[in-house]
């Protein structure tokens, strides 16, 4: 599949999203702020930080932005609403809330690799609502909650 994609200004010069192995699932994306410049989040913080990125997914898929391992692991630095959604019908610069969940600050600097973005088909769906809740169907879980089904 082709989306098509425009750079932004900002972006001049940062190479594409393209996967970082053969197999890979996603495709990173990149800080796109000046040169020159280091944004530092300490701990606690976060910061919304553009990738002058403007796509247009096809109908029926969604971007997800997600964190990139490495980077949660060393500095504890991730994506705060993980996976973000990049919906189909959205144009807007594609940026990445990162959060630092770590003992010390972190500095993103222009072309770091911040977030891995993979696209996905995605179902839309409407409701049918039914009167009680035995029109629901039974399961062997059935309403138990969060833990009910054990932890080893």
């Amino acid at each position: 599949m082709k989306i098509p994609l425009h750079l932004l200004p900002h972006a001049a010069g940062l190479p594409l999203p393209e996967p970082a192995s053969a197999h890979a699932a996603g495709m990173d994306l990149r800080a796109a702020i000046p040169e020159g410049e280091a944004w530092s989040l300490g701990p606690g913080e976060r910061r919304l930080v553009p990738t002058g990125l403007v796509m247009a997914l096809p109908q029926g898929y969604e971007g997800q932005v997600r964190p990139r391992s490495g980077l949660a692991l060393r500095h504890g630095v991730t994506v705060l609403n993980a996976p973000g959604t990049i919906d189909a019908d959205y144009r807007g610069e594609v940026a990445v809330v990162l959060v630092n969940l770590g003992e010390s600050a972190f500095e993103v600097r222009r072309g770091d690799r911040i977030a891995q973005l993979l696209v996905a088909p995605c179902a839309s769906w409407t409701w049918d609502e039914v009167p009680d809740p035995e029109g629901l169907g039974d399961t062997g879980r059935g309403s138990g909650g969060y833990g009910s089904t054990g932890r080893t």
